[in-house]
Parts: structure tokens; sequence; C-alpha cells
């Protein structure tokens, strides 16, 4: 029974809501119901039935859900966050085909994503194999991949700017993943006027929001609509074109928020997924191990990994998939809700309720993994040592609302881990026992312990 005003907050308390609500999925089932405050909202847990909202009725939920933090700034507008499905489809609609058009998917980005990780190890190279906390390279690395899409360039490493927008991102996510995010998301009238850390997530997004539109007035000076250069200039003709239509989607605002969001997401997932990987990797030696003997048969130590190796390579696959799976990036997903009255596993839902796909009772599955809730590459290998898909695996979500970018982050991914393996040594500052893999934050998002290491050449 929820509490009058402040909801289930002694069952969700303690900051790390992904726990508790693993707790109550023991105890209710797969379908139930948490108070957020005064709001209620749905929590959808185990493969069934979060395949059922995300794939097989996904029509039925394809509404976003409220993520009250955010709102705050982005007002409802943009691809990623919008609660107003028309807006969402057309906005979701251009984004795929546009960043496709850009090379996201494609042998051209593949090239982008060798190159930048070729400048990573020269970089790498410069810390003269000294301990330090590889999460800010892993950011600048993440952001010029997606930034190369959404504006056609990419950053030297000591920017100044580029060090500022990627340390709002990373702020801003860890803010909300914390206990402070899910208090504005119980209290959101309350927590907007009162002081606290979940002003800086507003502060810094609207400093972001900024950055981009600095971007966008620079495109529209240098715009030759005969030769489009980006997301950026592809969305200002599209504006253009449909300049007499009140009813288009297509405006000012749409254009700052949708590049934002996307901007952040590829940096963001990117970025977290590598660092962590990182930690993994030094915790696990017998598996660092395996992966480098795959890369130095299938590859070697000169020519740059390409996607295709993935295909020879099963068991570095297998970890990578696995890598997905364990760090759970989005326990919950990206809130859902409802888009007309339904019955749901003998509930009724009315429309507009919100819903968590809460993604991380699925990754965590023993009926799916048999190794669920420890790091083990053969929860993703056959008894014959071979790459294993399995349907349960489900980090970048599903249906028409799954991740944008998911085909380049998993080649993000791929290519910069083989790449720093093929060049370097990993040593933690820590002996190995030492090493905490679980979560500083888990909420919106999990987040690594902050570490420190050092890289050594081959």
């Amino acid at each position: 029974m929820p509490l009058p005003v402040v909801g289930n907050i002694i069952q969700l308390s303690g900051g790390n809501i992904v726990t508790s609500l693993l707790k109550l999925k023991d105890t209710y089932g797969e379908v139930f119901i948490i108070y957020l405050g005064s709001r209620p909202v749905v929590v959808i847990t185990g493969y069934k039935a979060v395949k059922d909202v995300l794939v097989d009725r996904g029509d039925d939920f394809l509404g976003r859900g409220d993520m009250f933090i955010f709102d705050a700034v982005y007002k409802n507008h943009g691809v990623g966050l919008t609660t107003d499905v028309k807006r969402w489809k057309e906005l979701r609609r251009f984004s795929v085909m546009t960043m496709r058009d850009f090379g996201m998917g494609k042998r051209k980005i593949e090239d982008h994503i060798q190159n930048e990780a070729q400048c990573l190890v020269e970089e790498l190279k410069k810390t003269k194999e000294e301990c330090f906390n590889p999460r800010e390279l892993m950011n600048k690395v993440s952001s010029n991949i997606i930034h190369s899409i959404m504006f056609g360039t990419r950053h030297d490493y000591n920017d100044k700017e580029l060090i500022r927008v990627l340390h709002c991102i990373q702020e801003s996510f860890f803010i909300t993943s914390s206990a402070w995010g899910q208090l504005f998301e119980m209290f959101p009238r309350i927590m907007y006027f009162l002081p606290g850390k979940h002003q800086k997530v507003i502060s810094d997004i609207e400093e972001l929001q900024h950055y981009v539109m600095g971007k966008v007035e620079m495109n529209r000076k240098t715009l030759d609509p005969d030769n489009p250069r980006d997301y950026v200039d592809a969305f200002l003709m599209k504006m253009e074109k449909d300049k007499n239509d009140p009813k288009s989607e297509f405006n000012l605002s749409n254009l700052v928020t949708s590049t934002l969001q996307i901007f952040f997401a590829g940096v963001e997932t990117t970025s977290t997924t590598l660092t962590y990987a990182l930690l993994i990797l030094m915790k696990y030696p017998e598996v660092l191990a395996k992966i480098c003997e795959e890369i130095e048969h299938n590859i070697g130590q000169d020519r740059s990994p390409k996607v295709q190796d993935r295909n020879q390579m099963p068991y570095t696959d297998a970890v990578i998939h696995e890598i997905h799976r364990f760090i759970d990036l989005l326990p919950m997903g990206v809130p859902r809700k409802t888009t007309r009255n339904m019955e749901f596993r003998g509930y009724f839902l009315p429309k507009d309720t919100n819903i968590y796909v809460f993604l991380s009772s699925v990754l965590k599955d023993p009926s799916y993994f048999p190794y669920s809730n420890e790091f083990d590459p053969h929860n993703f290998l056959d008894k014959n040592g071979k790459f294993k898909k399995n349907d349960a695996f489900l980090p970048f979500s599903a249906g028409k609302k799954n991740c944008l970018g998911e085909g380049l982050v998993r080649m993000d991914i791929f290519i910069f881990i083989v790449t720093i393996l093929q060049k370097f040594q990993l040593k933690s500052e820590f002996p190995q026992e030492d090493l905490d893999v679980t979560p500083v934050v888990s909420g919106f998002g999990n987040i690594s312990k902050p570490f420190k290491m050092s890289f050594i050449s081959r």
C-alpha cells in the first residue's frame, strides 16, 4: 500500500530503485504497480511480458512515459523523450533515414571508427603507462563518432569546449541515475524549486542546448542545399521545405532537442560501456587472456580490426554481449505510456498509464541466462564454443522504440575494445581481487565506480 503523498518511498528507499524493484518482482510477479509520490507506475518484468510490451503489442505501449527531470528543459520536444506519438513518429523516421545517409551502419562510419581508434591508441601512448581514470578519454573517443554524424566534424581531445560538453553529459547522467534523480521523479513539482544536485541536471542540459544551438547557427550560415554535411544540415533543409506547414514537426525546437538527445545518448551509451568494459576485463584476467589469443589468431598486431572480424571471433563476441548484459546500462529502459485503455495480463490499464519496462529483470533472468548474476561469457556460448544468440538479450530495448543508434554502439564497442587489447596490456591500480564491478549508482542508468589503470604497450 502506498502512503499518502510519498507513495512507495519506503519500499524504494536507499537510492537503488533497481534492487528494490527486483525484490518487489520476486514478491508480486511479472506485473505490479508502484507509486512514485502520488504517481502510479506499472512495472513490467520478465522476458515474456516485456516482449509483449515492446514487440507483440508494441503499438499499445508506444507512448513515451514521463521523465520530469529531462522534460523540465526539453519541454516535450525532440525525438527521444517526447510524449507526443505523432511527433515521435515523424522525427524518428527522419532521424533513422538521415543517420543512415551519413554513414550509420555503413562502411563509411566503420572507417571513421577505425581512424578514431588509432587516434585513441596515440593518445594512450602519451600517458607513458601512468595510472589514470580512463572515463574522460572514453568520453572523448565516443563523442567524436556521433559528433561526425550530427555536426560533420570531430574535436581534438584537448578541445576545451568538448571537455566542458562531455562533463555536462556525464554529470547530468550520473545525477539523474542517483537518488537525486529518483526524488525528482517522485516529487517533481516540489523538487523543481528546491536546491540540490538535481538542479545541476537542469543547468547542464540548458548549457548543452546552448552548445547545440551554436552549432545549428554555424550550419545555417554555411548551408549548401546541394551538399548537406550532417544531421543538422538535413534537418535545416527539411525545415525550409515545410516552412509553410503550420503543423510540421520540423522546427527549431525539435531540431535542437533531437540533435542533443541523439548526441547525448550516443556519447553516454558508448563511453559508459567502454569504461565499464575495461574494469570488467581487468577483474577477469582469464577472460581477457582468451580475447587476446583470439585477436592474435584472427587479426594480429598490425591491421585495424573490422566489424566482419566478429564472425571469426565467437569468444570476443560473447564477451562483448556479456558486458552489455552484465552492466545493464539502462535497467528500467526508458519509460513508456499506454496509448489506449486495455487489458494486460489480467489487469486493466487505462490510456496514458506510465510503464516501466524493467529490462534488468530480463537480462538477469536465470531462465534465459544460466549465469545470470555473475559475469560469464558462457551465457552466449554453446557447448562447442560457438557464439549462441539469446532472445532475452535486450539491453537496447526492442520493437519500434528500440535504441536509435544500437548498430553504431555495437560497432563502436567491438572496434574500440579490440584495438585497445591489440595494442596494450591492461594494468589496474589495485590487485584484481580488490576490483569492484558493482555500480556506484543504479537508477536510470548503471555507472561503474571510479577506478584508475594504466595501458602498457605490447
